[in-house]
């Protein structure tokens, strides 16, 4: 709990502002008054562990990871100065005279409900290059996507309103860059219109899962590569032949454990699974699908992510022959999606129920393609004892001869098994009766298509 007193992130994030602020100044002094402006002014000494606060500074920390020039540790004091200290930039909101308007040269943008100055790439420029094309080029290399704040997720340029400059889109610091130099965590994106991701996490382990032998052999590859592929690139040389990242295709009837898979791999690996949530997605505006996918794995790029894909078939369907103007951007909006899929340099795993469904060119640069088939009497039987504890179950329960005579998946059970438990104690039962697990089994199967 904060307690009022100011943490080493607070002072080095001070510091830092009280910098970009004289430099600021200088920069309106030299432009206005033709007075020379003095930018090599040396950054302030970063905060480190004191005696009562041993912990360093988080910007040192970056710091000390990146190796920050001054240009770069000022363009990340812009891109965080309307969080942390937005009276700031009052002064950029002057006005031209003669034109009765902002300064050109000045950029920035007012939000709907902010009411403080938003810097722009044009911002960046000002403070940065002045009227130097040299250094304006310097700096533009500095938003770009390439670039490590790009990579590591920590600020970017957002793309301009169509038609407009590129620098007039706002400089932009995400809300894990804000967190972590803030307060030393890394914050978790959270599921939102602008992030249609979420990350998801299962309390059951791997013995839970049951799984025929040869996808387990198939699963145990991708662990595999998650946990030796950094060593197979890097001291194997096959860096220079193979894409980094793996892509793989989970396929089979619903309820069959490709997202239990999926969850327990990223869970071995210590790393965070994020589900995509497709109906936040897919726009039927010509561009929103591209836009609302790069989101995601923009954010995704440098934060070593698995990235899950339910019901793929949705999204990278087949492509069909262009026969009008839809056809041809639904075509478009697949030829985007297995590039940005195929440069991800992280596990990306697509699942869908029937293999048929997807695009052919997604098939080829797959690294595996996974079926999950219907559990057999013997997986069924693991199923339903998994599920129901035997001091759960009534005399008249038979497992063997449900998990012999019905085929279901694993999904299908956990619905049945559900009922039942629902039945008996809404009865006041401390077991489940045959009765409840038939009447389930009915509801279950007409679901199907099928009868007991």
């Amino acid at each position: 709990m904060w307690n009022g007193a100011e943490t080493p992130h607070a002072q080095a994030l001070d510091l830092e502002l009280d910098w970009l602020s004289a430099l600021l100044q200088q920069r309106l002094d030299q432009h206005f008054a033709q007075t020379p402006v003095d930018l090599s002014l040396a950054p302030p000494a970063l905060p480190s562990a004191s005696a009562l606060a041993c912990v360093h500074a988080e910007l040192a920390q970056l710091q000390g990871e990146a190796q920050l020039s001054c240009q770069e540790r000022l363009l990340l004091a812009l891109a965080l100065v309307p969080h942390l200290r937005p009276a700031a930039l009052d002064l950029l909101f002057m006005r031209d005279p003669k034109l009765e308007r902002g300064y050109t040269q000045i950029g920035g943008t007012k939000g709907q409900t902010h009411g403080g100055f938003i810097p722009t790439g044009e911002t960046a420029v000002f403070l940065l290059a002045g009227n130097s094309l040299a250094l304006r080029f310097a700096v533009l290399a500095l938003l770009d996507p390439a670039h490590a704040f790009a990579r590591r997720g920590l600020l970017r340029l957002e793309p301009p309103i169509h038609g407009e400059p590129q620098l007039s889109g706002q400089l932009w610091a995400s809300p894990e860059a804000l967190q972590r130099l803030s307060t030393g965590v890394w914050h978790k994106p959270d599921y939102n219109a602008q992030f249609p991701a979420k990350l998801i996490h299962s309390p059951l382990a791997w013995d839970d899962l049951v799984l025929d032998p040869e996808v387990l052999e198939e699963v145990g590859q991708l662990s595999a590569w998650l946990q030796h592929g950094p060593t197979l690139m890097a001291d194997w040389g096959l860096a220079r032949s193979l894409k980094p990242g793996y892509r793989t295709l989970f396929y089979g009837p619903p309820g069959t454990g490709k997202t239990l898979t999926a969850t327990l791999i990223g869970q071995q690996a210590q790393l965070d699974v994020y589900r995509i949530d497709l109906s936040m997605v897919v726009s039927k505006y010509i561009g929103e699908t591209e836009k609302n996918l790069a989101r995601v794995f923009d954010q995704a790029q440098s934060r070593n992510w698995v990235l899950f894909f339910d019901e793929a078939d949705a999204l990278f369907g087949k492509r069909s022959t262009a026969g009008n103007a839809n056809d041809h951007h639904a075509n478009q909006e697949i030829a985007y999606l297995l590039q940005r899929v195929e440069d991800f340099p992280g596990v990306v795993i697509l699942a869908s129920n029937l293999r048929g469904n997807m695009d052919e060119a997604f098939a080829r640069r797959f690294q595996s393609m996974v079926y999950f088939p219907m559990p057999d009497a013997e997986q069924r039987l693991r199923l339903w004892q998994g599920m129901l504890a035997e001091q759960r179950l009534g005399a008249d329960v038979r497992l063997p001869e449900l998990a012999e005579r019905y085929e279901l998946s694993g999904g299908s059970i956990a619905n049945v098994v559900r009922y039942a438990a629902l039945s008996a104690i809404r009865q006041g039962r401390e077991q489940v009766q045959a009765s409840a697990l038939r009447a389930g089994l009915s509801k279950e199967l007409r679901k199907e298509g099928r009868t007991l």
